[in-house]
């Protein structure tokens, strides 16, 4: 399995034995935008699947676990072997067997009818899972303050100087740094709190690292609930060059923090 760079979309293979399972989830892959994915194949079964695995690469296996003969389990269990096996993301409607998924070393699991916003979040925790790991991470000094991440049982210290924002989605806050996205269980108003002043609300979802806000701008952005489009403020955040919404009564603050240069 190859990492797949910074630009190329995540390589999906779906199996399930249902097809309309298989349909319904293959657009809602292609409705994620962050990280972007691509389905590249679907088998049936576990058998379908090894064969298609003998010919095509994937960085990602959808996974259901109840399908005849072979069931997900089994198949997890036999990629694990491999040496260098695809991610595994189990799909399935029995939320009992989550343990077991975990101990099987899967990314993450997802109960039927899966949530465009819950399979993001696992494409995320998969992309974190492939990112290059050649050099060892920096030493974090003693003083620096960090946000513990809670990676699949694994404890990681993010140096908060490394957050570039902090995005609250539904019943998770996304954190971004320039390399890698993470996704935090916390409330953003406990971070807010705890961040203190190096950090602006933007937004009633969004916290931004003062020093990382560029340019301000207005556009059209598209209407909350289904409503009419309206014009609205958004900001540049560097160096991932990724633009957030803020709300009318933080304009004045954000154009302050940039006049300032972000410190």
């Amino acid at each position: 399995m190859n990492t797949p760079s910074a630009l190329a979309p995540l390589r999906v293979l779906l199996v399930d034995d249902e097809p309309l399972a298989r349909l319904r989830l293959r657009g809602l892959v292609g409705d994620c935008v962050e990280p972007r994915a691509e389905v590249v194949g679907e088998a049936g079964n576990a058998q379908q699947a090894l064969e298609w695995l003998a010919a095509n690469a994937c960085d990602l296996l959808l996974l259901d676990i109840h399908m005849p003969g072979p069931d997900g389990r089994q198949l997890a269990a036999q990629l694990r072997r491999r040496s260098d096996p695809p991610a595994i993301v189990f799909v399935t409607a029995h939320a009992e067997h989550a343990l077991q998924a975990f101990e099987l070393d899967a990314a993450d699991y997802l109960t039927k009818p899966v949530r465009r916003e819950r399979l993001q979040a696992a494409l995320q925790r998969v992309v974190q899972r492939l990112a290059p790991r050649a050099a060892p991470a920096a030493a974090v000094p003693d003083d620096e303050p960090v946000i513990l991440v809670n990676d699949l049982g694994r404890k990681l210290r993010v140096p908060v100087s490394e957050v570039l924002y902090l995005k609250a989605e539904l019943k998770y806050v996304t954190l971004r740094t320039a390399t890698h996205t993470h996704v935090l269980d916390d409330a953003l108003t406990d971070l807010e709190q705890r961040l203190g002043d190096r950090f602006l609300r933007i937004h009633r979802n969004a916290l931004v690292a003062r020093r990382a806000l560029r340019a301000l701008e207005r556009r059209t952005l598209p209407g909350e609930d289904g409503g009419e489009p309206a014009e609205g403020w958004v900001v540049r955040v560097a160096p991932v060059d990724d633009w957030l919404v803020v709300s009318r009564r933080q304009v004045a603050a954000v154009k302050e923090a940039i006049a300032e240069g972000g410190v």
